[in-house]
Parts: structure tokens; sequence; C-alpha cells
């Protein structure tokens, strides 16, 4: 038995905004299953090298237990994501008989763009869920733009795909944590030194000013204090004193 997912459409993400995988999947065992092909090209023109496509998608399988299959129809037949899904549930059931596969129909739109359906079966949907499918239409949609054969852009985003949702994909926020710690300790550290050295500077002036004033002015400027001090002294009312008071 067969189970429907939503459609993908290409052209709707950009080359570094893959999906994050949240949530932990388990692979099929061996055996859910059966080994069959892995691609038809209605097309004509895009699958040439075999072995590049297989190696991707042999190790999408290796590591999801789940069997991928690439249905190419020619360029510009079918547009409508809802049509191509269609189609991909009926031809899952004329090209497999378990429920451990997972069918991407694709057609390129002839306009620098694709759109694409598929169907996974009821045991290959607890690996390929909706989370998951959006990585693939990423992945797809990037090596769509980069990959230099049509060969590989399959090969290449089902491999990506694989080792994206079989982990988790961490969290940037300890890692932000982490960076805005690091960089105010540094500022921190970096006001400190430079008080200090401005500090330092400051007392190196000061000697350097000290050192370059002749004892004869140094001389002076004591004598010029005390005669200040001494004056100021003088200058003062004398202290007079009191007679007690008759009783």
């Amino acid at each position: 038995m067969a189970l429907l997912v939503v459609g993908l459409g290409g052209g709707g993400c950009s080359s570094s905004s893959v999906a994050a995988s949240t949530v932990e999947r388990v692979a099929l065992e061996p055996g859910v299953a059966q080994e069959t092909g892995y691609f038809t090209d209605e097309d004509g023109d895009w699958i040439h090298n075999t072995a590049v496509l297989q190696k991707g998608l042999r190790h999408f399988y290796e590591e999801t237990g789940v069997w991928p299959y690439v249905y190419v129809l020619p360029n510009g037949s079918v547009t409508s994501t809802s049509q191509l899904t269609t189609m991909a549930q009926e031809l899952y059931g004329q090209l497999f008989s378990d429920d451990g596969h997972f069918l991407l129909v694709f057609c390129d739109n002839n306009a620098g763009g694709f759109n694409c359906g598929y169907w996974a079966g009821s045991r290959a949907r607890t690996v390929m869920d909706d989370e998951a499918a959006e990585v693939l239409a990423d992945y797809l949609w990037k090596y769509y733009q980069e990959a230099p054969t049509e060969e590989e852009v399959f090969s290449e985003a089902f491999s990506d795909t694989a080792d994206r949702i079989m982990t988790v994909t961490p969290s940037p926020v300890p890692i932000i944590a982490v960076c805005a710690a690091v960089i105010i300790v540094a500022v921190v550290v970096f006001v400190i030194v430079r008080n200090r050295r401005l500090a330092k500077q400051r007392e190196a002036e000061r000697m350097q000013e000290i050192l370059n004033t002749p004892l004869e002015s140094l001389a002076d400027a004591e004598l010029a204090d005390l005669e200040k001090k001494y004056a100021g002294e003088s200058d003062a009312p004398p202290v007079q004193p009191t007679r007690p008071s008759q009783p």
C-alpha cells in the first residue's frame, strides 16, 4: 500500500537554504524495499552515465533503507505538481510491490526550473516524511543550479539528503552564544590591556618630564612653594590672648 504525500516544486529556494533536520529517523531494516533499478528516462537526454547516478542513489538506500527511484518525463510535458504526484501514485503500483520505495517523478520546464511529485510507500514514509521531502527539494534545486551534469543533479541531491535527514541538524544558538561570549571576553581583555598600556605611557611621560626638568627649576619651584607657605603664615592676624572675666 502506498501513501500519498505532497508534491515538490523547483525554483523556490536558494543553494544555501537547505531545510534543517529536526527529528531522529531510523533506517528501514534490510528487505523492506526490494532491490530494483534506479531510474527511467523518458526524455532520453538526462541520464547518460548510470554509474554516477547510481552512486548517490545507492548511498541514499544504504543510509535510509528506502530504495529511491527517479522517473524523468520529457522536458516541458507536465508543469503541474499535483498531476505529477498523481502520476507518481499510478507508477508506484506499476513499478513496485513493496512499501519501501520512494518514487520521484521529475520534469524540467525548459525555462530554468523544474517540477516534480513523489509517492512513498507506507514504510518509506517513516523516513521520508514531509521534512525529509523538503530537504530533498532544497538539494534538488541546489544541484539543479550547480551540478555539472544531469546525473549529478539527482546523485548529489539524494546523497546529501540521506546524510542530512539521518542526523539532527545542530542548532546554531549554542554556537552563537559561545561566539558572543568569546567576543565579550576579547573586548574586556582588550580594554584592560589598553588602559594599562595608557597608564604606563602616562607614567613614563611624567617621569620623562621630570628627568628633562633642570634641577635648578625644581629647586626654584620648591623655594617658591615655601615662600608662599610662610608668607601666608606671616600675613595671618596675630592671635590676641583673652583675659578671664571678673566675678
